[in-house]
Parts: C-alpha cells; sequence; structure tokens
C-alpha cells in the first residue's frame, strides 16, 4: 500500500468519496475541512473502519499558514506524502454586477488559492522523494463557462490553467499533476437548485442524470494509478455534456 494521501474539503460529497475510495489503497488518510468538525470525524471513522490510519485537520484551506502548519504536522510524523486532493471548493450563481468584492475573494481563495497554498507546501517534499501526484477537482465550467457563474468559472479555469504549467515544472522530478473537469454532480453544492431545475439541467446533459460522488472519487482513483506518461492534463466526466 502506498503512504499518504491527503484529501481537502473532505466532509462530505466528493471529498468524502475520495477519502473512502482511497482508504483502501494508502496506509494514511488527511483529511481537512472548513466548519465541519462533525461531519469529518464521521469520515474519520469510516476511513479507519477500512483499516487506513486517518489524520483530521479544521481549518480554511485559503490561509496559507493553516496549510503550512498541516504539512508540518504531516511531515513530523515521517509520512510521505504520495497523493494530494485538491477537492475544497464553493460556489455562487449571480449576476457578476450582483457580485460584492467580498464574493469574488471569497471564491478565488477557496477555490484557487487553497490550490496554490498546498501544492507550495506539498511539492518541495514530494520532489525530495522524486515521486508524487497531484489531483485537482475542476469542472467543466472552467472550460467553457457558465452564465451567471463568472467567478467559479474563472476560479476553476485558474485550476486548470495551474495544473497544465506546474506538470510542466514538475515533470523532470517524476511527479504528476492532473485534473478533473467535472459536470453537475450530486452534492450539496448544487443543493440550491429546485427539483425542476434539476430535471432541466438532466434533460441537457446526454446521459440524462448527475453524476455521482463515488464516480469522481473511482476516476480519482483511476487517474491517480494512470501510465506515469499521463500528466499535465484536464479530464472531462460530464456524461457528455460539452
Amino acid at each position: 500500500m502506498n503512504s499518504t494521501a491527503i484529501i481537502t474539503g473532505a466532509s462530505r460529497g466528493i471529498g468524502r468519496a475520495c477519502a473512502l475510495k482511497l482508504a483502501s489503497h494508502f496506509k494514511h488518510i488527511v483529511i481537512n475541512s472548513y466548519h465541519n468538525s462533525d461531519e469529518l470525524l464521521k469520515v474519520k471513522s469510516e476511513v479507519e473502519a477500512k483499516g487506513a490510519e486517518c489524520l483530521v485537520f479544521t481549518g480554511d484551506i485559503g490561509d496559507f499558514d493553516f496549510v503550512k502548519d498541516m504539512i508540518s504536522e504531516i511531515v513530523e510524523r515521517k509520512l510521505t506524502i504520495e497523493l494530494l486532493v485538491n477537492n475544497a471548493g464553493i460556489s455562487y450563481i449571480g449576476l457578476l454586477t450582483d457580485m460584492t468584492p467580498e464574493d469574488w475573494n471569497s471564491i478565488i481563495r477557496t477555490n484557487l488559492t487553497s490550490v496554490f497554498n498546498c501544492c507550495n507546501q506539498v511539492v518541495p517534499h514530494m520532489v525530495h522523494e522524486k515521486h508524487g501526484h497531484i489531483i485537482s477537482i475542476s469542472s467543466m465550467w472552467g472550460l467553457n463557462g457558465a452564465s451567471c457563474e463568472v467567478a467559479y468559472s474563472a476560479s476553476k479555469g485558474g485550476v486548470n490553467a495551474f495544473t497544465m504549467a506546474l506538470a510542466k515544472e514538475l515533470a523532470p522530478s517524476n511527479i504528476r499533476v492532473n485534473a478533473l473537469a467535472c459536470g453537475a454532480v450530486d452534492t450539496d453544492m448544487n443543493s440550491c437548485l429546485t427539483p425542476e431545475e434539476i430535471d432541466s439541467l438532466c434533460d441537457d446533459i446526454p446521459t440524462g442524470r448527475l453524476a455521482t460522488p463515488d464516480e469522481i472519487a473511482d476516476m480519482v482513483y483511476l487517474l491517480y494509478s494512470s501510465p506515469a506518461y499521463l500528466t499535465g492534463e484536464i479530464i472531462k466526466i460530464d456524461g457528455g455534456y460539452i
């Protein structure tokens, strides 16, 4: 089994599914959430039931100092970081002109700055080992853009460009960097939509339904275990939507 996988935003949805999927393949799982301590502890119990050891860190992944302290503690425990899954993210649906600077900064901080923070702190340890894989959970809207989701689309477009650039930077060190451009997934992020809006959305998706968090988690592991030559890719998993 491999050493350590870190999953941000792991108290529910895709992050939780990734933690449980990877628990069968890693000795140590590190999970993070900003607020949901109780839910995060439930995930910890589920991970440990699968045989992996689990560390929990509750805090803002958009805060560089928090991330620095988190990674420092992991390293102090002599754990080798094999995989980083940048999953933490939030959405905003509404007109650009209705957004406040605070709304914009919150989206960018959580969805994009968090990726910088984690990679900045994890990469030196992966370079030392000459091995590792970084997978970011992005969105199809980072490729095409979505009306009334300008900030979200911009943040995920940034994640995609970040991924492609960092992959080139780290390839000589045998570190892979990829991203999944997810379509509509059945998570709390879409709970703001009415049943009628969900039905309308599904009508536009060729597969006729939302993805499940488990399907995204399966894809994360498939990407992690893919050939070493696969890096710098933004892989769509959107039911054929775009």
